[in-house]
């Protein structure tokens, strides 16, 4: 009986201290995963301000006025603009190439 006690006993101690490790483990992992979705928060934060910024480098006012200024250029007479219609580009290669 007191052999059992002590078999029973070992075996109740190694449970409790897989018991503590795995609840160790899983706090250990729920942190980083915190870390992790917090990191992620960041990420689209930065992301939403470099598309702002984006959006305000390519402002057309602005590069027009930078154009202006710095480059000296001017939007042209409307006497002077053509429009040119877009044509779907054909491929048609030599004869001496269809050959091979």
């Amino acid at each position: 009986m007191t052999r059992l006690n002590l078999i029973l006993f070992g075996v109740l101690m190694m449970t409790s201290l897989g018991v503590v490790s795995a609840q160790h483990q899983a706090r250990k992992l729920y942190f980083e995963l915190q870390q992790a979705q917090d990191a992620a928060k960041q990420y689209e934060i930065e992301w939403g301000q470099l598309q702002l910024e984006q959006s305000t480098w390519a402002m057309h006012s602005r590069i027009e006025s930078i154009a202006s200024k710095h480059l000296n250029m001017e939007v042209p007479d409307s006497k002077r603009i053509q429009v040119v219609p877009l044509q779907r580009q054909v491929n048609v290669l030599p004869a001496e190439e269809r050959a091979q």
